[in-house]
């Protein structure tokens, strides 16, 4: 993770190139999120097959990956931002804008080693301080899901324990499950 010393402001920031991998702007500094491996790659991939499977047809909710989400003074790009459909900030025509200024409904963040956990789950707290109702911080090195969700204390699920969604998304998934996607082998 590379964080830039130098302080500019957040209209300064989103006038910048972006960054491969992604830059976030968090307290007037940037930090650029590591470069994703194997089993962040794949986790980050299926949970958006998954989810969308459940959700996109009936327009109820949408996975994207790697989004740029701009509010509270920050710019942050979730490993998975899910937005319910009603607040996809679409185009005129109908489309998707290339800038979503709100935080995720559901933002899912998966630790990478590089990572300092404390500021992942510092984005996290500030989405769901900006009416984000459910953050999920996935550590593939201990197979466990630290779940946060407003006013409740995190909860650290694990197992054959089901994780909680969106109370619209009809979606049955244990912490196992999850896991078992990293094996792709016989």
């Amino acid at each position: 993770m590379v964080t830039v010393a130098k302080k500019i402001t957040l209209e300064e920031f989103l006038q910048l190139p972006e960054t491969n991998p992604a830059s976030e702007y968090i307290q007037g500094k940037i930090i650029q999120k590591p470069m994703p491996k194997g089993r962040h790659s794949r986790l980050q991939s299926k949970l958006c097959t998954v989810i969308n499977q459940v959700v996109e047809t009936e327009k109820i909710a949408y996975a994207f990956t790697e989004l740029r989400c701009t509010f509270g003074g920050i710019s942050i790009v979730p490993d998975v931002a899910i937005f319910q459909w009603k607040n996809i900030p679409f185009t005129a025509n109908g489309a998707i804008p290339d800038d979503f200024k709100l935080a995720p409904n559901w933002t899912i963040e998966i630790i990478s080693p590089a990572q300092k956990a404390n500021q992942v789950i510092g984005n996290i707290l500030h989405c769901l301080s900006f009416g984000c109702s459910l953050g999920w911080l996935i550590d593939p090195d201990d197979d466990s899901v630290l779940v946060f969700s407003p006013g409740k204390q995190p909860a650290l699920i694990q197992g054959e324990n089901n994780l909680p969604v969106l109370e619209e998304i009809e979606l049955n998934l244990t912490v196992n499950q999850l896991f078992d996607w990293l094996k792709m082998r016989g």
